[in-house]
């Protein structure tokens, strides 16, 4: 009976032993076993693992993708304009060898302290290179050199154990003490822009006026010319005419006209003519029992 809480005691003390001994690996992460803060092994498939009790600890990192935002910094284009920008990273711990002896134990809030220094000098160096506007990095071309920033911060992130997967610029915006400038340029570009637009709209509207005027000109010229044409030809064929009648009765001829004559110069109901009475304008207005 005496043996029976000694054999508990050994019990309890393997157990204790046994579960020390025993660590599992999520397939969220990655493990590594230290002895007196010396690697002894590396873990990164999931499942059931065992270390030396009391001696060695295992120290997890998470294997999955990470984010990262950049602090807003100040960059300055070739066009010396200058913009606030602010970016994202994506990073995953590749290699946890090397990353545990690049941070030691300042573990992974370190590592992202040092990746935030790599990513705001790519950022300085990438959008502020010759090549590089303001244009530029507000347009569509900001994703190719969001990708530049990725390939050169991802080489040197490669120190530290860490695989940048991806990187965005978030926003990109003017100062305050630069926006009225900004603003006033712009006014000032589309202003300028409407004055030509102005111009060149009245100088067409030139162009139209002068060339419908010429229109107008040689229309009425034509329609002149084309009137005197029809008159000539009338008179023609009315001088005809009379020259057909006069030559089949001349008297009669004679008659007709001397109507036309009393039409003419007879018209309304107070003409006052002072002639001769004796005048061939009356001819056919004698009677016979006059003469």
């Amino acid at each position: 009976m005496k043996k029976l809480p000694i054999l508990f005691a050994v019990l309890f003390v393997a157990l204790v032993l046994v579960m020390s001994s025993l660590f599992i690996v999520d397939e969220r992460q990655k493990a590594l076993v230290l002895q007196f803060g010396q690697i002894k092994s590396v873990k990164e498939e999931p499942g059931l693992a065992f270390k030396i009790p009391f001696i060695q600890e295992v120290v997890y990192y998470d294997d999955r993708i990470l984010s990262l935002e950049t602090p807003e910094i100040e960059v300055t284009p070739s066009d010396d304009r200058r913009l606030l920008v602010d970016a994202f990273a994506r990073y995953r711990i590749a290699d946890v060898v090397r990353f545990r002896q690049a941070v030691s134990t300042g573990g992974v809030r370190f590592a992202e302290d040092r990746l935030k220094g790599i990513l705001n000098a790519q950022l300085r160096e990438v959008l502020g290179a010759d090549t590089v506007t303001s244009n530029t990095v507000i347009s569509a071309d900001r994703a190719e050199l969001a990708r530049r920033i990725r390939d050169q911060a991802r080489a040197e992130a490669a120190s530290l154990g860490v695989d940048i997967v991806d990187v965005r610029l978030k926003q990109t915006f003017l100062p305050d003490q630069n926006l009225e400038a900004t603003f006033a340029r712009m006014r000032a570009e589309r202003e300028r822009e409407a004055a030509d637009e102005r111009a060149r709209g009245e100088e067409a509207a030139q162009r139209v006026r002068a060339q419908a005027d010429r229109t107008v000109v040689e229309l009425e010229s034509d329609a002149r010319r084309q009137a005197e044409i029809t008159r000539g030809e009338a008179d023609a064929e009315k001088n005809r005419i009379y020259a057909e009648a006069y030559g089949a009765d001349p008297d009669f001829f004679e008659f007709y006209r001397s109507l036309d004559a009393y039409r003419a110069g007879l018209q309304g109901s107070n003409t006052t003519m002072v002639m001769s009475p004796d005048s061939e304008f009356f001819d056919y207005l004698k009677s016979d029992q006059g003469k």
